[in-house]
């Protein structure tokens, strides 16, 4: 399917409101209801849209903790990256897991309820022996800009 910018529109008007009603939805890409309603389920079904969910307040629930770290392998083996990745993925407080460039191997971002249980989940990995050789990290304090969406329009204009 190849999509164009109405396609487009639509996907970032949804991952800005995925509760959006479908005459409203139609209304700002500049459609009627039906044929935007088609297009909708054809992105579903195309797997260009994978769900829907709740955006939660986390700090209404209270307190939480979000450390970035850079991890770095002893070797690098195809079979080491997948030693870790098949433990870090099992780990619920790992928000997210980059493979980068530069001097270290995973760039991760972790949510837990507080520093301890952080340093619990370090010091678990570290003696499991799945070649972690060593790891920084970057306690947040602040997230002034934090954004749900992609700028989906200026990454692929149509």
């Amino acid at each position: 399917m190849k999509l164009d910018r109405i396609d487009i529109k639509i996907l970032h008007e949804l991952q800005k409101n995925g509760r959006i009603t479908n005459v409203e939805l139609a209304d700002l890409v500049h459609l009627s209801p039906s044929p935007c309603l088609m297009r909708v389920k054809k992105l579903q079904s195309e797997g260009y849209i994978e769900g829907y969910s709740a955006q939660v307040n986390i700090g209404k629930l209270g307190q939480t903790l979000t450390v970035f770290t850079e991890i770095t392998l002893k070797n690098h083996r195809q079979v080491d990256f997948a030693r870790f990745l098949a433990v870090v993925e099992k780990i619920d407080q790992v928000i997210e897991c980059h493979l980068v460039s530069g001097g270290y191997d995973y760039l991760m971002k972790f949510v837990t309820a507080g520093i301890a249980e952080y340093q619990t989940i370090m010091e678990r990995l570290t003696d499991m022996d799945i070649g972690i050789d060593k790891y920084f990290s970057f306690v947040v304090l602040k997230s002034p800009i934090v954004k749900a969406h992609m700028p989906l329009p200026s990454l692929f204009p149509r």
